[in-house]
């Protein structure tokens, strides 16, 4: 992959060209690079100034590595690193200046980037440390190999193949798609560049954990990009692990222990919570989600629509499709590229094989009606690869008795949940609140409801088949009984509203949410009330629920 700038390449490689333009021009221009913390520049040093005497009589508390990469990152990361010095935690910053992870960009303004970020966080010594990746030096990094059995390439193997696995992910992540051609010269270089720089990563990840031991290391997302190797290596040293997302609501955070929170392991909250009954105010909860859902409205503190036209009614739906009497089983698609989607596949190699061989076993069966939902998520990221292509694809000729919903059609998907006999899911929660309606769900993917009883699991593309024949063949004897329905009910209370834990301030919102919750807020009585648990989480405190 070509360098932006060549001449910059050159001048990147010369000593302290970089340093001295910095001084003499850069530093006190406005930035034009998209890489931009001049906000953070600017409001650091009075939250720091609010920091320091909740910082001051704090206990002492646990040694923590905070990564970040990517500006907007860095941002939230050097608030949240404040808090949780404030609350007695010897935090390390550790940051990666990239602005973009699927380009290249010259030595010489990745060198500026990093006097940037230098410049933006180094008031925040000695509340947190920062360091940058940039600046480490790969030298001493030798001399811990010989802790290492079967290095390759510097690294050890079960890095190596990590670094693979997550390249590959990044590449289908950026390009959203599944399928990577790697006889194609872009998807090549693109891959290449991925594996250079989570190489380069897991070095310097390794070489300060090893010389460093911090007790728990905080990363965001966990599953691609140098996010996904730094989580990687602290899991192979047996470091405790923390990563963290965002839904859609403002003020909650998804967080996951020694996972990353993209795979959605749910075991601990099933162990911990599905046990207990669901009250009339908790069901009535999940209803009304539901309902804004249904009526194509946002709900809580969200501004998300989940549909884009409310419900019509089950009748109507049924007439606009043009369906009879046959059984209708829905096929509900998921984003391609989706990170939630990544690394869940079981007996398909991918959504898009698994929805291929679906749809072609379908065509033969004429007996049944199959209605596939395009995620209606496609109108957010068009230069994603359409599940609609993906059918049309392996079916151009499309059979009267298979239809397509896509993604801006005025159909909504919940009236399709209640005219279908039988769902079919990867790892859409769709699946889960076909689920909740009583209807036979055969879950394809690794999704986080699956395995808990209320769907039907193949392994195999042999079971699949089989489960898809056996279910076909008696479709009312599959419908789910009381319990299975009571269990989903159970099961979404708790993802929905037990999952997801509170927190200020969102990734994307980050600078409007702080004007709510400044620091001398979050810090009071009232904002610990709130959101001391979700620290105390963030640093590998066990879960609790009050």
């Amino acid at each position: 992959m070509p360098k932006s700038n060549p001449l910059r390449e050159i001048l990147g490689d010369l000593p302290l060209t970089a340093e001295i333009d910095w001084m003499l021009r850069s530093k006190n221009r406005p930035r034009k690079d998209h890489y931009n913390l001049t906000r953070l520049l600017k409001s650091l040093p009075a939250a720091v100034e609010v920091v320091k005497p909740f910082a001051e009589k704090a206990p002492r508390g646990k040694k923590v590595l905070f990564f970040a990469t990517l500006h907007y990152w860095i941002e939230q990361s050097a608030y949240l690193g404040l808090v949780l010095a404030g609350m007695g935690h010897d935090v390390t910053l550790l940051t990666l200046p990239y602005s973009e992870w699927h380009k290249e960009k010259d030595k010489f303004t990745q060198r500026q980037r990093v006097l940037h970020t230098h410049d933006a966080l180094k008031v925040l010594s000695p509340l947190v440390k920062h360091v940058s990746m940039w600046d480490m030096q790969s030298s001493s990094f030798t001399a811990h190999n010989t802790l290492h059995a079967h290095a390759k390439n510097g690294l050890p193997e079960k890095i190596q193949a990590d670094i693979e696995e997550i390249s590959l992910w990044d590449v289908q992540y950026t390009l959203m798609r599944e399928v990577v051609d790697m006889n194609d010269a872009g998807d090549r270089a693109l891959y290449d560049l991925r594996v250079e720089r989570n190489t380069f990563a897991a070095k310097a990840a390794l070489e300060w954990m090893l010389a460093n031991k911090p007790d728990v290391v905080l990363i965001p997302n966990g599953l691609i990009l140098e996010m996904g190797i730094v989580f990687r290596v602290a899991r192979y040293l047996g470091i405790d692990a923390v990563t963290y997302e965002f839904n859609d609501q403002r003020e909650q955070i998804w967080l996951a222990q020694n996972s990353s929170i993209m795979q959605q392991e749910t075991d601990y909250l099933v162990d911990a919570r599905c046990g207990l009954p669901v009250t009339d105010e908790m069901f009535e909860r999940v209803a009304d989600l539901e309902n804004a859902r249904r009526g194509a409205r946002v709900w809580g503190k969200s501004k998300r629509l989940w549909q884009y036209v409310s419900s019509q009614g089950a009748a109507e739906t049924h007439k606009m499709l043009n369906l009879d009497d046959r059984p209708v089983v829905m096929l509900a698609a998921n984003v391609l590229g989706d990170s939630l989607t990544l690394g869940r596949d079981i007996f398909a190699a991918s959504m898009t094989e698994w929805i291929t061989k679906t749809v072609q076993y379908f065509a033969k069966r004429t007996d049944v009606q199959l209605v596939i939902r395009v995620h209606p998520g496609e109108k957010l990221v068009p230069q994603a690869k359409s599940m609609g292509t993906v059918v049309k694809e392996a079916l151009p000729e499309l059979p009267n008795h298979i239809h397509v919903i896509g993604a801006l059609d005025k159909i909504n998907t919940y009236d399709l949940i209640e005219i279908a006999d039988v769902g079919l899911a990867y790892t859409t929660t769709v699946g889960l609140e076909t689920a909740m309606n009583g209807r036979p769900v055969i879950s394809c993917g690794q999704t986080h409801y699956r395995g808990r009883g209320i769907t039907i699991d193949p392994n195999t593309w042999d079971e699949y088949y089989a489960t898809l024949e056996k279910v076909l063949g008696d479709v009312p004897a599959h419908q789910m009984n009381e319990k299975q329905i009571e269990f989903a009910w159970n099961y979404a209370y708790r993802f929905f509203f037990e999952y997801p834990r509170p927190f200020p301030w969102r990734l994307m919102n980050f600078w409007d949410d702080l004007e709510v919750w400044p620091l001398e807020k979050v810090l009071s009585n009232e904002g610990m009330a709130q959101f001391k648990d979700t620290f105390g989480f963030l640093v590998g405190e066990p879960f609790t629920w009050k």
